[in-house]
């Protein structure tokens, strides 16, 4: 487990450097210039990522169980993650009506996304994996919430938003039907 967490610190450490560090992140990118500091950023962000799934896995190998949630949870999951695949999709997608109404959707369908996965998952360090990301999610949208509390003001279509849930609920499928094991070893959708 202790592999998880060096790997989530850094991971999650290298994106709370704007919530607790802005003014040093902003003389960074002025001294390096944008792309090699989004270059290190990416190649940090990624180590320490991997280095947390891959603990993750070790993690599940002995596992210490805090408690056992009932199967329904799990199903609630699957349900859960399809506006999270929405909102984390209308971060991206200009010009939708989601993320003209919501500001910072990423975040929300990051919380969403650990807050369901801690429901569904009694495991130590599942609740320390979803945690961390859930209480990093809150601390960075309330941070994102000071730099500019109205969402943004571009405008927004209809087919924008249209789409926007469309490939949404298109890569939820993706995702749950062929990613998912792959990825985890478990399968998005249970069967019992």
């Amino acid at each position: 487990m202790l592999i998880m967490i060096i790997g989530l610190l850094i991971f999650l450490g290298a994106h709370s450097v704007r919530i607790v560090a802005e003014d040093w992140r902003t003389a960074q990118i002025q001294r390096m210039g944008e792309l090699p500091w989004k270059a290190a950023y990416s190649l940090v962000s990624i180590f320490g990522l991997a280095i947390a799934i891959w603990g993750f896995g070790q993690m599940r190998l002995d596992p210490t169980w805090v408690w056992f949630p009932p199967v329904g949870l799990r199903h609630a999951v699957s349900l859960f993650m399809i506006p999270a695949f929405i909102l984390l999709v209308a971060a991206y997608m200009p010009r939708n009506h989601i993320r003209a109404k919501l500001g910072h959707p990423m975040l929300l369908a990051v919380k969403l996304w650990a807050l369901s996965h801690l429901l569904a998952n009694g495991r130590l360090g599942d609740i320390i994996f979803f945690g961390a990301f859930l209480v990093w999610a809150v601390f960075c949208f309330r941070a994102a919430r000071r730099r500019s509390p109205a969402p943004a003001t571009e405008p927004s279509s209809m087919g924008s938003t249209i789409a926007t849930v469309v490939i949404g609920l298109v890569a939820y499928y993706v995702f749950a039907m062929y990613l998912h094991i792959p990825i985890t070893g478990m399968p998005a959708i249970p069967m019992g």
